[in-house]
Parts: structure tokens; sequence; C-alpha cells
């Protein structure tokens, strides 16, 4: 969707967005994969206890919820990211050992005599 596109929808949704706000968003998604993956976490965490707190005024309740879903959205991500390697690895390990077990070397039969 153009910038031009955003704006319409915006207007019709009854908000609109001016070209800092919309700078500060991409900045904002920016950073979060900047981010590392506990230093998320341990933003999206101060976030949840300041929502909870109750203290903020309605704005900055906001903007901290809508970093939260930024914060969350990128974190979940990652972990399915990270299930996604370990899954593959764990599947590369079982092949591995399921062709290990093929090629080993036959049992040797005694003969009682």
């Amino acid at each position: 969707m153009s910038t031009s596109e955003n704006f319409v929808f915006a207007q019709e949704k009854g908000s609109v967005m001016s070209n800092q706000e919309e700078k500060s968003a991409v900045s904002q998604a920016q950073d979060v994969e900047a981010m590392s993956f506990k230093e998320a976490s341990i933003e999206l965490e101060r976030i949840v206890r300041s929502l909870e707190s109750g203290d903020l005024e309605l704005e900055a309740s906001l903007e901290n919820y809508s970093r939260g879903v930024e914060l969350l959205k990128s974190l979940r991500q990652r972990l399915e990211h990270a299930e996604q390697k370990v899954q593959v690895l764990v599947d590369a390990s079982s092949e591995s050992l399921e062709t290990s077990d093929t090629c080993a070397a036959p049992s040797v039969a005694y003969i009682d005599e």
C-alpha cells in the first residue's frame, strides 16, 4: 500500500498519521529488529509493568501498548524461527542415526562346536 493509499485509508478510519508519525513507526519497528532477544523481552516486561500500574496517561499507555505489540510480534517470530532451526537439527540428527544404524557392521554369529 503506498503512502497516499495509507493516508486515504487512515482518513476513512478517522485517523491521520503525519509523515513524522509514519517515520517514527518505521524507525521503531527497525529498532525492534536491531535489538537482541533478551533486550526486547526486557523492554516488553517493562512495558507490561508500566501498563499494569495504571500510572500512565492515555496517550503514553497507547504508545506503550503499540510498542509492546511490536516487541511481542518480533519475539514470537524469533521463537518460531529458533524452533524451526531446532527441528531441522533434530531431524538431521535422527536421519544421521538411522543411516549409521543401517551401515553398521553385520553381527557375527557364533556356532557352538
